[in-house]
């Protein structure tokens, strides 16, 4: 039984946590709202946020990045699903070694591969398309899904698998029907960090395009920072239109994203 002291200090020690981590989205909220001008007044200029967008060009830069994040995410989890129920369900010949060798992809950071993968792909014409952007992101994706997905496949219960095949379910049944249905919080979890990690994304585009049509969000933010380095105000409002469908996403699948990782612990 917990005191009530005991209580009171589990609820000081989270509300400390939450004022750390809402104090920089409020501060960022609050230079966005504000004016730069000397003498601008205090009241809230929300005709920041159209600036930011027009100046900034930011329509395009969401849309190259909501088609990026799309075909990444729906690659990568349609690959990690069937390699993960591959790895944890099947056992074959070299099944170890090649699963290792999978999770180099998340062990070598792309800091380290990303000039040779340049040069391979200008010698196959493919720099400055939106397959040079992609393909690198979903070979990283993928590998960190295969080793998500194994570990869901490998604890999902044996019983209904079994139930399955008597039945006369194959693979792919089993799969589709039955398995990825029971793994949605796991599904999603994955989901939602794949595309957290496909928005923020920053040095693939940068290396890999240099057409502006190109340029994700994060990349158009950083070269519309160069071109106002003064303006904070209007620098605040284009940071929280690149946040922003990162934080709706996770505001709408936040119950089966922390479901699946408390899952995820546990298992």
């Amino acid at each position: 039984m917990i005191s009530r002291g005991e209580r009171l200090a589990n609820y000081a020690v989270l509300a400390l946590f939450a004022v750390i981590a809402v104090y920089p989205v409020l501060l960022i909220l609050q230079t966005a709202l504000s004016n730069d001008q000397i003498g601008g007044g205090g009241s809230f200029h929300v005709e920041n946020f159209a600036d930011a967008w027009d100046q900034g060009h930011f329509g395009s830069y969401l849309r190259t990045s909501v088609v990026v994040a799309i075909l990444v995410v729906g690659l990568s989890t349609l690959f990690s699903v069937l390699a993960g129920y591959a790895f944890g369900t099947m056992r074959f010949r070299g099944s170890e070694v090649l699963f290792y060798v999978i999770l180099l992809g998340i062990m070598v950071p792309a800091e380290a591969l990303v000039i040779a993968l340049y040069f391979d792909l200008r010698e196959l014409g493919l720099t400055n398309t939106l397959v040079a952007i992609v393909m690198p992101q979903v070979a990283q994706s993928t590998a960190f899904g295969t080793f998500w997905m194994r570990a869901y496949f490998r604890g999902s219960s044996r019983e209904v698998v079994e139930a399955a095949r008597i039945d006369g379910a194959g693979h792919w049944t089993t799969l589709w029907r039955i398995l990825v249905p029971m793994g949605r919080p796991a599904l999603t979890t994955m989901i939602v960090l794949v595309f957290m990690w496909t928005w923020n994304e920053f040095l693939i585009p940068l290396i890999m395009a240099t057409d502006e049509s190109l340029r994700t969000a994060p990349l158009g933010l950083a070269f519309f920072q160069g071109q106002y380095t003064s303006g904070t105000a209007l620098l605040a409002a284009g940071a929280t239109l690149v946040a922003l469908p990162v934080i709706v996403l996770y505001l709408f699948l936040q119950r089966h994203f922390i479901r699946g990782m408390v899952e995820g612990a546990v298992k």
